[in-house]
């Protein structure tokens, strides 16, 4: 069974979508029997970027509202790294890297817009 996210919020959506696809890719690499530390990593920051994202949605400041971006910008630039290192270490095929690296870049350039403009206000 598919589910996803029920909402009209972009980042929400994609962040979802993004953390869908790093479970399945820990399933994947799994079956592999990839360093557990490494996959660990990935897993915890790929999905923690979604989180944050939901959190916010019941920010209770201003600046709450900002550290929760700011959280969330944090885990997607810890998963860009992981997402190389994975690579490097041949623990994903090229074609793998291509394909989250490219969601997870759009995921940073959509937080740091969001930063950038909540910051303005």
């Amino acid at each position: 069974m598919k589910l996803h996210m029920k909402t009209n919020n972009i980042i929400a959506n994609k962040s979802f979508a993004f953390a869908v696809r790093v479970v399945e890719a820990v399933k994947y690499m799994n079956t592999l029997h990839v360093e557990k530390n490494l996959v660990n990593q990935f897993l915890r920051s790929g999905t923690s970027i979604g989180a944050n994202v939901a959190e916010m949605t019941d920010a209770q400041s201003t600046a709450d509202f900002i550290s929760k971006w700011s959280i969330a910008l944090k885990e997607a630039r810890e998963t860009e790294y992981w997402i190389l290192l994975l690579c490097a270490t041949n623990n994903l095929t090229k074609t793998q890297w291509d394909s989250l690296q490219k969601d997870c870049i759009e995921l940073i350039k959509l937080l740091t817009s969001i930063l950038k403009t909540s910051r303005m206000k």
